[in-house]
């Protein structure tokens, strides 16, 4: 009977550990692939481009807003702005596909970073390896320091080191001192990105977005070879730029889509339904 018991008891140690193989040591979601962008929402914002005095939906300051406001789109014009990246906050807003590949330890092989590629962008590192962020005096780039964390499926992405950027792409600026938050959730052939930048410069609450992408088995992420153009003859040292007051193209959006001026200049309070009632004048 000892005999026979102890037999047993082998068997299912064995027949554990058969199962605890099997299973993977970390739960881990491969996003790597092509992928292309669905504009289901905001299309006219990331395809055309947004409108001019069009901060609406956007939780910003008023030193935010002077900054739009003395913005010219012929600052894009100048040489230093004709090749420059989107930064890794907003090239997930673009119209460029994506590419997003993947770094596998050779020994344990799990994964130890992925690379995130867009046409107009810089190839963009997420570290899974558990490594530090840099200390806040290293240098900023336009895709940051991004380290991950998986939480189930998710992966949850923390960015720093971000060079000064934009929040919408018609002068709302994003400083350098903010940070970013991102989750990469997939289902199947489909990925949303949520992300939330936390600014303490520009924005007075944390500003949440969304995009989603379909995985494309034929796409192909062309190359970005650019080159500078000086189209524009002006003085050297001239930036494009409107005086506080001057912009005469501020009131054409609310004006156009037959919005309060008001609502069009942004602000978190203009971002949820209880505003409707203060411009209906209902308490």
């Amino acid at each position: 009977m000892h005999h026979a018991n102890r037999a047993i008891v082998i068997g299912l140690l064995v027949l554990l550990v058969v199962l605890l193989a099997s299973i993977p040591a970390f739960a881990q979601i491969d996003f790597s692939g092509e992928w292309a962008p669905r504009f289901y929402e905001d299309q006219p914002e990331r395809v055309p481009g947004p409108e001019l005095g069009d901060y609406l939906g956007l939780p910003i300051n008023d030193a935010a807003r002077m900054r739009a406001d003395t913005w010219s789109a012929s600052v894009q014009t100048l040489a230093e702005w004709q090749c420059r990246p989107h930064s890794a906050d907003y090239i997930w807003r673009g119209p460029s596909a994506l590419r997003i590949s993947k770094e596998v330890d050779p020994v344990t092989r799990q994964i130890t970073a992925f690379h995130a590629e867009w046409l107009r962008s810089v190839d963009r590192t997420v570290y899974l390896d558990g490594r530090p962020h840099p200390p806040e005096y290293a240098a900023h780039t336009w895709s940051g320091f991004s380290t991950a964390k998986w939480e189930g499926d998710m992966l949850t992405v923390t960015v720093t080191h971000l060079k000064e950027g934009y929040i919408r792409r018609n002068g709302v600026p994003r400083s350098d001192m903010a940070t970013l938050s991102e989750h990469w959730i997939r289902h199947g052939n489909w990925l949303t990105i949520v992300e939330i930048v936390t600014d303490p410069v520009y924005l007075t609450e944390p500003f949440v977005r969304t995009t989603d992408y379909e995985l494309d088995l034929h796409q192909q992420i062309p190359p970005y070879p650019c080159g500078v153009v000086e189209e524009v003859d002006r003085p050297a040292g001239v930036v494009p730029h409107f005086l506080p007051g001057t912009n005469p193209s501020l009131t054409e959006f609310p004006a156009h889509h037959e919005l309060p001026e008001e609502a069009a200049r942004g602000g978190a309070e203009t971002m949820y339904p209880k505003y409707q009632l203060k411009l209906s004048g209902k308490k």
